[in-house]
C-alpha cells in the first residue's frame, strides 16, 4: 500500500484522481494535513480544522464488479469505516447513504467517484474525512461530532489511518469474494433511523416516513406515514431534524 502524505492540498479527490491508472496501484491513499477544498456529497464542502482530522482518497479499481451492482462498493466502504468507529464508540449507523453517524451527529463522510471504461468498472477514488481531534466547528459543518468528543482521547492522525485501510480493506475483500447478501445485511443493520418515523424532505415536500431498507440500485426505501412507498434517489430526499 502506497500513502502519500501532503501537508497542505485543495482535494484529496481531485490529486488521486489524476493519477495515471495504468501505472498507479490500487490502495494508493493520497492524504492531507490541511484540505482547503474538500468535497461531500451533493457538492457540500468538508470542512476541517488544518492537522486535526483524516482526510484522505484512496484508489480502488473494483474491474469485478458491474456498474450496476456499484451501490456494493458504497456499502463496503461505508462499512469498513463504520468497523472503525465501532472499534471506538458505541451508537454507529450509517446515514444513507454513506455518512457514519454516532447518535445524531456526523463523524464522518465519504464521497465515491467512480470511473467506467467500455461499461465496466475501471477504477473508483474513495474521499473519506473523519473527524478525528477537532472541537469546535463552523455552522457549514452540519450536525459534526469527533472522537475527542466522544471518548475524550487524542488520536494521531498516520496511526488512525492505518487502522481504519485495515478495516475498510477487510470489507472490500467481502465484496470482491461476491458475498453480497453479507454487505446488505449489515448495511441495513446499521442503516440510521431504520423501523424509525422520522421527519424528510421529499421533492420540496416535508414529512414523515420510516426508512425500511435500500433496493439493489441504492435507492432509500421510505414509507409513508399514510402508507405511500417511496423509492428515492440521492437529490430527492432531504433528512430533517428537531434541533
Amino acid at each position: 500500500m502506497n500513502i502519500t502524505w501532503f501537508d497542505t492540498t485543495d482535494s484529496t479527490n481531485r490529486l488521486c484522481g489524476e493519477l495515471p491508472l495504468d501505472q498507479t496501484e490500487e490502495w494508493t491513499v493520497v492524504a492531507a494535513r490541511s484540505q482547503t477544498a474538500g468535497r461531500g456529497q451533493q457538492g457540500n464542502h468538508w470542512a476541517s480544522e488544518p492537522g486535526l482530522n483524516l482526510t484522505f482518497s484512496l484508489l480502488l479499481k473494483p474491474t469485478f464488479l458491474l456498474p450496476a451492482r456499484q451501490f456494493g462498493l458504497t456499502q463496503a466502504v461505508a462499512l469498513g469505516v463504520a468497523d472503525y468507529a465501532r472499534q471506538r464508540v458505541e451508537g454507529v449507523s450509517l446515514k444513507w447513504p454513506n455518512d457514519v453517524m454516532v447518535g445524531d451527529r456526523k463523524l464522518s463522510g465519504i464521497l465515491i467517484e467512480s470511473r467506467l471504461c467500455g461499461g465496466r468498472f475501471a477504477a473508483a477514488v474513495c474521499g473519506i474525512g473523519l473527524n478525528l481531534n477537532q472541537t469546535h466547528f463552523g455552522p457549514e459543518a452540519g450536525r459534526p461530532t469527533s472522537l475527542v468528543l466522544l471518548t475524550g482521547r487524542h488520536y494521531d492522525p498516520e496511526a488512525e489511518l492505518e487502522l481504519l485501510l485495515t478495516a475498510l480493506q477487510r470489507r472490500y475483500e467481502t465484496l470482491r469474494q461476491g458475498r453480497t447478501a453479507e454487505l446488505e445485511a449489515d448495511y441495513l443493520g446499521l442503516l440510521y433511523r431504520r423501523n424509525v418515523a422520522a421527519r424528510y424532505r421529499y421533492h420540496d415536500r416535508e414529512l414523515t416516513a420510516t426508512a425500511t431498507g435500500t433496493d439493489d440500485e441504492g435507492h432509500l426505501l421510505l414509507a409513508t406515514a399514510e402508507g405511500v412507498q417511496l423509492r428515492c434517489a440521492m437529490k430527492e430526499v432531504e433528512f430533517l431534524f428537531d434541533d
